[in-house]
């Protein structure tokens, strides 16, 4: 018999089994016991999201279930961990991360043009989506998806390639196919700029003054520092660019890969560390402290067959996960980098092109004889764009999920520790590009090709979500 939670819901349902999912070497080695880094992967993840060991007591209970919401709030009642009537932060990841965003979608917006990128800011309370027709939307989510400001953007090459918020979420970046990025105010709640006309949109030129103002090349992603005083990009010229906002001007030009890099972003918030991906399939850890004097990359990970798409940091310097076109999502630990990639001939499909060839049947269960990663997560499609994988919040559920969009229109959710498929998300009827998982409320945004932006929750048995700010009240109840 499935254990039900108080609002009716199968958990067991909500977590199927899958094979999908292979760890790392091990996946070569069938009876090979797991590395001990692999362990340590799931301890970690068991540190973040497991409940207090006296919470487990109350009660008897299948041990292969989660503990029922209603055992941990009467255990928090009595205080049975000690904590003075308190859930640990492990405690609420628990009990949270069990609710999927799996019901609806409600629709947030429906454009004419492709949708490109889409994403939370990082107190949930703005999102701000990119089409390709030039127009990026933020929407106040605490005022129903009020459409704070309409952004059209200037000096647009082929589309949106990407946006980045700053920390205080006073100003967005975004970029496009083109060397020039440029720097819009977001506005309060308050003010709204419709029209776009008399917006002052500041060009930050990325060419190092090589060129004569053309395009000569294009930034595929682009990314604010914690502190908010430089940004990190990544282009069509094999190179990283670090831009300087406080002296505004470029500070540095690394010819980082021998193809596209296509993602970039800081591995922590003390912003010395640096993962790109690239079309050349390797992904690389650059340290700035020492980059002057050697010139090189702290380590290069090899493992995927083809292109890199998109690498998402733990936020943790240690851990990342990067999107391949070999149809692969896989986890890293830089602790496992060479000083240089080993290259095994014959591995990448010569004739194959992702831009519109699918993906060889035969190639499907291929792996890199030397593959460094961690784990490896199959199911979901990256064809035609540079589709989008992140980590979980680590609020409500101790980032033990993975969740992507794919090529053939769903949004996928992933275990981190056994790589089954949790949730599938069906609605789009063309690729999503993008998605974000709202870092606190049980929320998933996902975009689409098709124009579509939708809302995917986990607000009870499917009726219509409740109006946002009653949802703080529902975010402070796990304190």
């Amino acid at each position: 018999m499935d254990e039900f939670d108080e609002m009716g819901y199968s958990l067991s349902r909500l977590i199927p089994e899958s094979d999908h999912f292979d760890h790392g070497n091990a996946a070569l080695h069938p009876n090979k016991p797991l590395h001990n880094i692999e362990h340590e992967v799931a301890q970690l993840t068991k540190l973040r999201s497991n409940p207090n060991e006296r919470l487990t007591r109350i009660g008897p209970r299948r041990q292969d279930l989660p503990v029922s919401t209603i055992r941990m709030l009467a255990g928090r009642e009595g205080n049975y961990s000690g904590r003075g009537g308190r859930f640990s932060s492990a405690d609420r990841c628990h009990v949270l991360s069990r609710y999927l965003p799996v019901n609806g979608p409600w629709l947030v917006d429906k454009m004419s043009s492709r949708a490109y990128v889409s994403q939370f800011s990082a107190d949930g309370s703005l999102f701000i989506a990119g089409f390709q027709d030039s127009h990026i939307r933020i929407y106040n989510v605490d005022r129903g998806w009020k459409v704070q400001k309409n952004i059209h953007a200037k000096s647009m090459q082929w589309s949106v390639t990407d946006t980045s918020l700053s920390p205080d979420q006073r100003h967005l970046v975004y970029a496009s196919m083109s060397p020039i990025v440029h720097m819009v105010d977001v506005g309060s709640s308050e003010t709204e700029s419709p029209a776009n006309i008399t917006e002052i949109h500041e060009g930050l030129d990325f060419s190092s003054g090589d060129d004569d103002g053309g395009y000569s090349f294009g930034i595929f992603s682009i990314k604010f520092s914690t502190d908010g005083h430089e940004l990190v990009a990544g282009s069509s010229d094999d190179s990283i660019y670090v831009y300087d906002l406080e002296a505004n001007k470029l500070s540095l030009r690394i010819p980082a890969h021998s193809s596209d890099v296509n993602t970039v972003c800081f591995a922590d918030e003390s912003d010395h560390l640096i993962y790109s991906g690239s079309d050349d399939t390797l992904c690389k850890v650059w340290d700035r402290r020492c980059l002057k004097t050697t010139g090189k990359p702290a380590g290069v990970l090899t493992g995927h067959l083809e292109g890199i798409a998109f690498i998402d940091s733990k936020g943790d310097g240690r851990y990342f996960i990067s999107n391949g076109k070999d149809q692969t999502i896989k986890l890293w630990d830089i602790r496992k980098i060479s000083s240089s990639p080993t290259r095994t001939p014959g591995i990448r499909i010569s004739d194959w092109d992702y831009g519109w060839m699918d993906y060889p049947s035969q190639a499907k269960d291929m792996k890199h004889p030397s593959d460094q990663s961690v784990a490896t997560y199959r199911g979901h499609s990256v064809l035609r764009t540079l589709i989008r994988c992140y980590f979980s919040p680590a609020y409500s559920t101790g980032q033990k999920y993975i969740y992507t969009g794919s090529h053939n229109s769903y949004v996928y959710i992933y275990d981190l520790v056994t790589g089954a498929q949790v949730a599938t998300l069906k609605h789009h009827k063309e690729p999503v590009r993008d998605c974000s998982w709202h870092p606190y409320y049980p929320m998933l945004i996902s975009s689409s090709w098709d124009g579509g932006v939708v809302r995917w929750e986990f607000p009870g048995s499917g009726e219509a979500p409740a109006p946002y700010p009653r949802k703080r009240l529902w975010r402070r109840q796990f304190y």
